[in-house]
């Protein structure tokens, strides 16, 4: 049998034999509240969410480039709400982003026993803190050194005691995605 014959003998898709019962797929669309950030002349944002002013909190004038992070919280509710964000250039330009909320995290553990300061071999002073997301890059301030938390939320750091000052000071870990902060003095 040719190609042809094949064709005209096929079952055609109007046949009532050949229709199947398969229910009709509805896709429900995703929807991201949107937030539209307008930059004025000034350099003041105009922002709506959602089609409705947007206005800075009470203890600030305006919006501003320099607020730009703490409109994305107050907006997004700390990151618990997923975000569309198209921000308008005086000059015309527009670029669209997507804010992704945070994962929900399970409950803190019951806090850690005190983080220790210990001298660490050669000299060196070690300091060790938890609360850190897993992997994220944490900085060790006097700005001293730097260090990445393991992929259990830890920080650590050593730190050569040449560094310190003589009357001690402060060593700050500071997270830079969780905004975690463990403070602990040298001496």
């Amino acid at each position: 049998m040719s190609t042809h014959e094949r064709r005209r003998h096929a079952k055609q898709p109007d046949d009532p034999a050949t229709r199947k019962h398969e229910p009709a797929v509805v896709e429900a669309p995703v929807v991201l509240p949107l937030l539209v950030v307008t930059v004025t002349e000034t350099g003041a944002l105009d922002v709506t969410l959602d089609g409705t002013d947007f206005p800075a909190p009470e203890d600030a004038d305006a919006w501003t480039r320099r607020s730009f992070g703490r409109l994305l919280d107050a907006a997004t509710r700390e990151r618990e709400v997923s975000l569309r964000v198209e921000v308008r250039e005086t000059d015309g330009t527009s670029f669209t982003d997507l804010i992704p909320a945070r994962p929900r995290r399970t409950p803190l553990p019951a806090p850690e026993p005190a983080p220790e300061t210990k001298p660490a071999g050669r000299g060196l002073v070690e300091v060790t803190a938890g609360g850190f997301v897993a992997g994220e890059d944490v900085d060790a301030c006097l700005v001293i050194a730097h260090t990445d938390a393991t992929h259990a939320g830890t920080a650590r750091v050593v730190i050569d005691p040449a560094t310190v000052p003589e009357q001690g000071g402060m060593v700050l870990l500071v997270g830079r995605v969780s905004g975690h902060v463990h403070a602990e003095g040298l001496s």
